[in-house]
């Protein structure tokens, strides 16, 4: 995921610039911390599925390696490691041990000279669990309502009151809530919502049996929708309330200022809908965006809920009327707003994805005429290119719905286009993942400010292939990152907030850090390393090799904040591999 154009307070409000030295100083990182402490064998902490490839990496030089089941100490495997070779991510030199051939279900060691792992499984539920929390994950970002997760992560309704802010040519209250905190401010933005949003919404397509009958233990729970949708409708609604009535989106609901470290119903600023400043004051990524979501809302809500399909797809096409009329409004904090910007200078990727949702929900050829003329500015140079999405470039998603609409009418040639770039992007990461010592599709340069929201959004991206253009190596690549999100990295740490044996503590989360619980709320996946950091923990970090630039911190917000971006592809991983 790129990283978002602001640069976010550590810890109390005024920005960066006003954290305290005590603070900042705090966080020095010694070479003692090092990646290289952690221990010389990793692997997902979670385990692994039956048939599934499953590698194991080893930083401590051996010849032989030996898996015992826990149960009994039987030896069930032997065999030889990988040939040693050094890891450029991580500056470590690995060995690969290849235990795929173990596919009863239970609990297993790996044995080498170089110690003992500790315990993992093999199982078909392997990953059951994790679905349910970052799903979960989800609630506890809620805004305006009572929230109650358990074990004392819970908070009263929060930012019950709004107001317009003179930027988007009204002025009083706004009589709307809901929605989800965006990160670990208080935020919410249309922009990254729909990205979000949408990939949620992905999931319920095309995994529908594995996330159908979850239990969240929401609100809703017990009720016709499904629990799973009904938690997306929450940030949906919040959505909708933000379309003016000519059909535009004002781009984000926040105050004008983050606030300190406190808990969400103690923030007191005053929560604005924000808008451009000037005529028309509404943004084109933002309406593009939630014409997107919203078409593919009307296609998944209608089976429950046919009046709100409807409204869906009424405001899907009324913003997009408006986005086509207004083609190039962008978005750039106006003065005396330092929350979130999202600022993007192209919309023209959000357009294509409205359109193709809207077309593949409707089947009105007006929509099918505007991807296949809007996708010209694609071509240019050395032609289309189906990359991963990103909350700034949603080309891949308008591509790949038009290519799964399965309707009458698509252009045969766009169609090939569209499956053999994707195979084409898919087969690199494929590449990337045998050459990573710890088997992630990343490449030097994605070791930006969301590398795991990166590597989640990569595994969509190879998920998706596979169902265009089937092969096997596609899915398992997808599966390798969820394996290094969850463990087999060089930390030797998972990076979902209580999920797995070692995960990581101190997000960038203001629940987090003001709630006087010393684990982090649940579910949350953290950015993750990133070779440029852009706050002050990172600054005072040495060089190293980009899988090394993490520090678990909550000052470091560039590597250790949370966001609903970087949940949504994991949960669609999740959602693929339980299917």
């Amino acid at each position: 995921m790129q990283r978002r154009t602001f640069i976010r307070i550590s810890a109390i409000a005024g920005g960066a610039a006003a954290v305290p030295t005590a603070l900042w100083l705090s966080s020095r990182w010694s070479a003692a911390e090092a990646a290289t402490d952690s221990s010389p064998i990793v692997f997902n902490q979670l385990g692994y599925l039956p048939n599934a490839t499953k590698l194991i990496t080893l930083r401590s030089p051996s010849a032989t390696f030996t898996v015992r089941a826990v149960s009994s100490g039987a030896v069930v495997l032997q065999g030889k490691l990988g040939a040693a070779r050094d890891d450029a991510a991580s500056g470590d030199r690995v060995q690969i041990a290849d235990i795929s051939a173990v596919r009863q279900p239970g609990m297993y060691v790996l044995e080498t000279d170089a110690g003992k792992s500790a315990s993992f499984e093999i199982g078909n539920d392997a990953y059951r669990h994790a679905l349910w929390l970052t799903m979960r994950g989800y609630y506890g970002q809620r805004c305006g309502c009572d929230v109650d997760l358990g074990n004392g992560y819970s908070h009263p309704a929060c930012h019950l009151t709004a107001e317009f802010h003179k930027t988007s040519a009204k002025s009083g209250p706004c009589k709307n809530h809901g929605g989800w905190h965006d990160a670990g401010d208080y935020g919410r933005y249309i922009v990254n919502s729909g990205i979000s949003t949408g990939t949620l919404l992905w999931a319920w397509e095309m995994f529908n049996g594995a996330v159908r009958k979850l239990d969240l233990k929401i609100p809703e729970s017990g009720g016709k929708l499904p629990d799973f949708l009904a938690e997306i409708r929450w940030n949906l609604d919040w959505m909708l309330s933000l379309q003016d009535a000519d059909g535009g989106v004002w781009h984000k609901q926040t105050s004008e200022n983050f606030c300190s470290f406190v808990m969400p119903q103690d923030d007191h600023l005053i929560s604005y809908v924000i808008g451009t400043g000037s005529p028309p004051y509404k943004s084109t990524c933002a309406t593009a965006d939630l014409a997107a979501v919203a078409a593919i809302a009307a296609r998944c809500y209608g089976p429950f809920d046919d009046a709100y399909a409807k409204t869906c797809l009424d405001a899907a096409k009324r913003a997009y009327g408006w986005a086509s009329k207004n083609p190039d409004v962008r978005f750039q904090n106006p003065q005396g707003i330092r929350t979130g910007e999202y600022g993007d200078g192209d919309c023209r990727d959000e357009l294509l994805w409205a359109a193709a949702e809207l077309w593949r929900t409707s089947g009105e050829e007006q929509y099918r005429q505007a991807v296949e003329s809007g996708v010209s500015y694609l071509r240019a140079g050395s032609g289309i290119r189906v990359k991963a999405p990103a909350w700034n470039d949603l080309s891949a998603l308008a591509l790949w719905t038009y290519a799964m609409a399965d309707r009458k009418g698509a252009s045969s040639e766009l169609l090939a286009q569209i499956r053999e770039s994707s195979a084409r992007e898919a087969d690199a990461l494929v590449q990337n993942s045998r050459q990573n010592g710890y088997g992630n599709t990343l490449s030097l340069t994605d070791y930006n400010w969301g590398s795991n929201g990166v590597a989640g959004n990569q595994s969509l991206q190879l998920i998706v292939t596979d169902r265009l253009h089937k092969n096997d190596e596609f899915s398992r690549a997808a599966a390798e990152n969820l394996h290094y999100l969850i463990g087999r990295n060089c930390w030797d740490l998972s990076w979902v907030t209580q999920l797995g044996t070692k995960a990581f503590q101190h997000p960038h989360h203001r629940p987090s850090g003001a709630d006087n619980i010393a684990a982090p709320w649940p579910g949350l996946l953290s950015g993750g390393p990133n070779a440029h950091p852009a706050d002050r923990v990172g600054w005072l970090l040495p060089k190293r090799p980009p899988m090394q630039m993490y520090k678990d911190d909550e000052a470091a917000y560039s590597m250790n904040e949370i966001c609903i971006n970087w949940n949504a592809p994991l949960v669609f991983l999740l959602s693929a591999l339980n299917s």
